[in-house]
């Protein structure tokens, strides 16, 4: 919120806090009443209401400091601190009346400790402005739901892994596909893991902003800090932020960090968005990989046969909606001079409702995946098209000593005599096979089955048995040690 006004009578607010009329937060040089209709354009506690608790959390470690400078005494820092978790509970208990008149939480909430309290709580106020004050109650709020997403990340994680160690025991074998055409034979396994992959990425994106976003802005007041004997390390401790903004412009119009969390959650849901596409695609009649669990999908109001993939086309569709929050509040700051300004005020919908997003797609794509039934007949017919084995035909005149862009043209022109003559490589003779070139001898046909082609791609991060297992174990050890926040 604007600190506009924000040496106003506090005498007047204490006196008439009862008053709906003089509820209103900031009256001293107006002669006019607030139009109606800008009371419900700028109002944002319909939605800023969920950083109550963080608010509260924020205002009682800055009374303490306040108490421990000396510019309250103990005896009101405890009265005050008292009517603050009143305040909690009555919030939490739901019997708090949110007044639109007050503008936002911060407003609302010392309204109330007015009420409760009488004058002293209105020294809560002191040598702090609604300008640095949504900032902490921001910085709490990210703080504490980047921790839940990354734990949700975690949780998908090990049910990722479950499902790879389940399939890989069954020896399950998909087409890789490049251009959404068939191109070489891999584990459903390694293919799953690209994606506990993704999740790796994207935690570690959200902790390197966590650490950004952990840096405690209280204390830089309206937009130049404080004439008071403030003590902003107090409250960084109190509140267990490690370090505290260098200057005090910069905090009060900082969203950086909002943009990066904004950009975080967007390459996050990129990696839903494309797992999506492909359970989409493989649940159709074309592809038939797999079934999704009735309880993940829906029907059609006319045609009673479908079964219809609405859970992950959701998650595909909200991609674009987290998208236009990072865009929204990357154009809502471009044009802004320092310091704070009303656009500002626009970043809390689009944080609230990218966390949101992002925690019901994790609510929903998690047990999605732990009931996924796949049709492994259906994917390893699939996967047995020999010409995805023209690599490894290539590769096999490679380590005769024919250089790989000569031994690419020589399997061209065996992939388009298959073609012509409507055989596969396993239906050509010996002497077929050394007519495309000499140096073909009996163990070709070692080369032309659907494990063996899996099994020689063992170099490190391949699709062989033996490296998914590998990179099964070490991705239980990387969720093992790592750290959450």
């Amino acid at each position: 919120m604007s600190e506009a006004n924000d040496i106003n009578k506090w005498e007047d607010r204490v006196s008439v806090s009862n008053s709906p009329q003089a509820a209103k937060p900031w009256s001293g040089r107006f002669q006019e009443s607030t139009h109606k209709a800008v009371e419900s354009f700028t109002v944002s506690v319909t939605y800023d209401q969920r950083l109550y608790r963080y608010d509260i959390q924020g205002s009682m470690a800055h009374c303490r400091m306040l108490e421990k400078v000396g510019l309250i005494t103990a005896e009101e820092s405890d009265q005050i601190c008292s009517g603050l978790q009143e305040i909690e509970a009555e919030i939490e208990e739901g019997k708090f009346l949110f007044r639109t008149q007050l503008e936002d939480i911060h407003m609302n909430i010392e309204s109330r400790l007015l009420e409760k309290i009488g004058p002293a709580g209105g020294k809560l106020h002191t040598a702090r402005s609604r300008n640095d004050q949504v900032l902490l109650d921001l910085r709490l709020y990210l703080r504490h739901e980047i921790r839940q997403l990354i734990e949700a990340a975690v949780t998908l994680q090990h049910v990722l892994l479950s499902r790879s160690r389940e399939w890989l025991d069954q020896g399950i074998i998909l087409p890789g596909y490049t251009h959404l055409q068939r191109a070489q034979a891999v584990l459903f396994s390694h293919h799953l893991l690209a994606y506990f992959e993704m999740l790796q990425r994207d935690k570690e994106r959200f902790r390197d902003c966590w650490h950004r976003v952990n840096v405690c802005p209280l204390g830089a007041g309206a937009l130049a800090g404080s004439t008071l004997p403030i003590d902003r390390r107090i409250v960084a401790d109190l509140l267990d932020f490690p370090s505290i903004t260098r200057n005090s412009l910069d905090t009060v119009s900082d969203r950086d960090f909002c943009i990066e969390f904004l950009a975080c959650a967007s390459l996050l849901v990129t990696h839903f968005s494309r797992m999506s596409e492909e359970l989409v695609l493989w649940s159709t009649a074309e592809f038939s990989f797999v079934d999704l669990p009735d309880a993940f999908c829906t029907g059609s109001s006319l045609m009673p046969q479908k079964k219809n993939p609405d859970v992950p086309e959701l998650v595909r569709g909200k991609t674009g909606r987290v998208y236009g929050h990072l865009m929204a509040l990357l154009t809502l700051l471009k044009g802004l001079p320092l310091s704070y300004n009303r656009d500002l005020q626009e970043d809390k919908e689009a944080i609230f409702d990218t966390v949101d997003t992002v925690k019901s797609i994790f609510s929903v794509i998690t047990p999605l995946w732990e009931n996924l039934a796949v049709r492994s007949q259906i994917m390893r017919r699939a996967a047995s098209d020999e010409m995805m084995l023209s690599t490894d035909l290539a590769d096999y005149l490679v380590r005769k000593g024919v250089p790989f862009r000569e031994a690419h043209r020589i399997i061209g022109q065996a992939v388009a005599y298959c073609l012509k003559q409507q055989r596969k490589y396993s239906e050509l003779s010996l002497p077929e096979w050394q007519q495309i070139s000499p140096l073909f001898a009996d163990d070709v046909v070692d080369l032309l089955s659907l494990e063996a082609s899996v099994e020689a791609k063992k170099s490190l991060g391949g699709t062989a048995t033996s490296r998914v297992r590998e990179a099964l174990e070490q991705a239980e050890k990387v969720l093992q040690n790592e750290k959450l926040l």
